[in-house]
């Protein structure tokens, strides 16, 4: 694992063996820090990227999710959707109203946001194939497809879904921005 930082986050960094990401860390950093940044998480904290094997998303996705196969990228959060800000298309019944209090940790210590698992393997057949881009329809390089999906379970860990449509638009739209 090695840990990089970019005020105020840190982003931890695994990468399983024998897994050859498309891209260096920095820039999947620098994605994550932006989809934070975006979803006004609550900072300092922390956030774990793994980059894996359809394998390892296999047995995750059916282990967590009950569903068979690989996936692409799965997200961990941490602290519930209330702990973020609402964010546009966010259905209104899916908040409590009610305040979530931080963590007690001790001094110094960042709070842990969650963990982003993706598949390299499925990302670099996707991209290869045309069928990347969240909507199986964008032919790009593997590299802006890895990007994507950090930005995309990023912004899973702070609350983003894309269930309901309004939000499915708006998140989709805001992952397009982070990409520039």
């Amino acid at each position: 694992m090695r840990s990089f930082y970019r005020p105020p986050w840190r982003v931890d960094l695994t990468i399983r063996a024998g897994v050859r990401p498309p891209v260096a860390g920095a820039p999947l950093v620098r994605a994550i820090a932006a989809a934070l940044d975006a979803a006004d998480a609550p900072g300092p904290a922390s956030i774990g990227l793994i980059l894996s094997d359809d394998a390892e998303l296999a047995s995750l996705n059916a282990a967590h999710l009950d569903h068979a196969g690989p996936t692409d990228v799965l997200s961990f959060p941490l602290l519930p959707a209330a702990a973020f800000p609402p964010h546009d298309g966010e259905p209104a019944d899916r908040r409590s109203g009610a305040a979530v209090d931080p963590f007690a940790l001790p001094p110094g210590r960042r709070p842990h946001l969650g963990d982003i698992v993706v598949s390299v393997e499925r990302a670099i057949e996707q991209a290869t194939e045309g069928r990347g881009g969240q909507t199986s329809d964008v032919r790009w390089s593997a590299a802006d497809e890895v990007r994507l999906l950090v930005i995309h379970g990023a912004l899973h860990v702070c609350g983003w879904d894309h269930a309901e449509r309004t939000e499915e638009r708006a998140m989709r739209a805001l992952e397009r921005r982070l990409l520039g």
